[in-house]
């Protein structure tokens, strides 16, 4: 049987990339998918890829209404939810002199607001036993230059996992953050101005780990899905790095 046959999942963010592959991958093994993006033209063309029935909610997850949508959906097709991958997020480069008010709340209002009420407002639909999964970054725990907003935001993630892991513990709903490291995105293109920088900015990063490469979004999927069925029961509150190594060594 499919691990997830059966299940209901709701993954933020997954229009491309990490988000995208993760969604993939839970419909491969039987999930129901409601998937969100801020475009709705690649937002349409996920849910081609994803396919099994997925079920598209344009929004944005810093926009509290947009998240209200979001659930109003799960709940108007009957569904409850027993997987929710808040996974939507996304930063930018700003030195300390460089960072401004618009910087800093387009960061925090995506990965800390959004992430936040993503989790709350799913609450009344989640399963007892569900499983909560929250995208973190190797940039928590190390101090980057120009990456400094967002790496706090990111810590904020990891602190609300063990938050909330304690919270829900009388629901048997697990928390976990899945820690991604240098990841072969479009969002890591979209740091650069051109390809020629983007290139060197991939090559830059895989001489960082000690694997000698990047991730790819497909090898973070597959810790998604770890994360999302019952292999990881035993699992809460916990950081899963999927990193190559380069915050291990």
């Amino acid at each position: 049987m499919a691990q997830l046959e059966g299940r209901t999942a709701v993954v933020t963010g997954a229009t491309s990339g990490i988000g995208l592959a993760a969604a993939r991958r839970f419909a491969a093994e039987g999930a129901h998918l409601f998937v969100t993006g801020r475009r709705q033209d690649a937002l349409d063309a996920a849910v081609a890829e994803i396919g099994a029935g997925a079920t598209g909610i344009q929004g944005d997850v810093a926009h509290l209404a947009d998240l209200d949508r979001l659930f109003a959906t799960v709940a108007q097709r009957g569904r409850r939810i027993d997987v929710l991958f808040a996974n939507a997020g996304g930063g930018s480069f700003r030195r300390l002199e460089q960072v401004d008010e618009q910087h800093f709340d387009e960061i925090f209002g995506t990965n800390v607001k959004g992430l936040l009420f993503t989790v709350q407002k799913a609450l009344p639909l989640l399963n007892d036993g569900a499983s909560i999964i929250l995208t973190g970054s190797t940039n928590a725990s190390v101090g980057n230059e120009a990456f400094g907003v967002y790496g706090a935001s990111k810590a904020a993630v990891r602190s609300f996992t063990r938050t909330w892991a304690n919270e829900l513990r009388g629901r048997r709903i697990r928390v976990n953050t899945l820690t991604p490291g240098p990841t072969d995105t479009p969002g890591i293109e979209g740091l650069a101005a051109n390809a020629d920088e983007a290139g060197r900015l991939k090559e830059s990063l895989a001489r960082k780990v000690p694997l000698g490469r990047m991730g790819s979004p497909d090898e973070i999927a597959s810790a998604a899905l770890f994360l999302a069925g019952d292999q990881s029961s035993f699992v809460t509150g916990t950081e899963l790095f999927v990193d190559g190594g380069v915050n291990q060594v």
